[in-house]
């Protein structure tokens, strides 16, 4: 998501963010940030997958199955990975490169916001601030980087 924002100043700020894969480790969550390993998490999917195969598999051929129970059974499976997808961490950077006239020097601000929808709301607020008061503000999740 990449937004371009002109601030009352008259200096052009580029707002954009960006979906982390990892979460950033940050002070005291460094030495606790490493991951074993995936292997656990795909076994017991491979298992599961395995156990809804053998139970299509053994169906006896006279059970009725209802339509809906097949659906439960998909937005259940699909609930963890789609919480997952919708919390993944987002870094949020406004940046500006200045004035032409070299009055107002270039700054770079930057943040970690959590969830899909939380980051476009929060992204709106950063335009809409910086719209007003050619900054972002001083209470949101960004922060000035030198």
């Amino acid at each position: 998501m990449t937004r371009v924002v002109q601030g009352s100043d008259g200096r052009d700020w580029v707002v954009r963010g960006q979906m982390e894969w990892r979460r950033p480790a940050i002070g005291d969550d460094f030495d606790h940030d490493v991951a074993g390993s995936y292997t656990p998490g795909i076994v017991m999917m491979g298992v599961c997958i395995l156990l809804g195969i053998v139970l299509v598999i053994w169906r006896p051929a006279d059970v009725v199955v209802p339509t809906w129970i097949p659906l439960a059974l998909l937005l259940l499976a699909l609930f963890f990975p789609l919480r997952w997808i919708l919390r993944r961490p987002w870094t949020v950077v406004a940046e500006t490169d200045g004035d032409q006239n070299g009055e107002k020097p270039s700054e770079r601000w930057v943040g970690t916001i959590r969830g899909f929808f939380t980051v476009r709301g929060e992204m709106a607020k950063v335009a809409k601030s910086i719209k007003k008061y050619a900054l972002p503000d001083f209470d949101g999740p960004l922060r000035p980087v030198e």
